[in-house]
């Protein structure tokens, strides 16, 4: 089960893989529409979101293949691991993100899941661009010079 933070937010899920493969240009928080035996599920904290992104379809936002599994206490009422969600976005930003997706070739990645300080679901979206091999590179690059400088510095002390 996931800790909360000082801010009262409790962390379900994290895409980590996202920041390496995408280079992220904004980020936005979104809604997610659950069904209460996927809300029980997500307490539990054993939902994926690593291979999942958001898509745009008639004007509204949707998760696609977000893993959050079954409940077992919810017998017949369960629900189906990987559906597609409904994201729940104002029209604006929906239309925004819209325009930036086809126009200049962005993905939505989610980024993190969490329960906020008032018990809700949210899903924290990445508008991203992949990366090619020689941007990773560079940042495996830059993440292992810092490491080093870091190391460096605290060996000095």
């Amino acid at each position: 089960m996931a800790k909360k933070k000082e801010d009262g937010t409790k962390l379900i899920a994290e895409n980590r893989k996202a920041r390496f493969s995408y280079a992220i240009t904004d980020t936005l928080e979104a809604g997610i529409m659950l069904a209460g035996s996927e809300v029980k599920s997500l307490r539990g904290g054993k939902s994926t979101i690593a291979e999942s992104y958001a898509t745009a379809k008639d004007g509204e936002l949707w998760l696609v293949n977000a893993y959050i599994p079954e409940y077992t206490q919810a017998s017949r009422f369960n629900h189906e691991p990987k559906r597609i969600r409904k994201l729940l976005v104002h029209k604006r930003e929906v239309a925004k993100l819209v325009a930036a997706i086809q126009r200049e070739g962005m993905t939505l990645i989610p980024l993190k899941m969490y329960f906020n300080a008032k018990g809700k679901a949210k899903l924290e979206l990445g508008i991203a661009k992949g990366k090619k091999l020689h941007d990773k590179r560079e940042t495996e690059k830059s993440r292992d010079w810092a490491r080093d400088k870091a190391r460096l510095l605290r060996d000095k002390r």
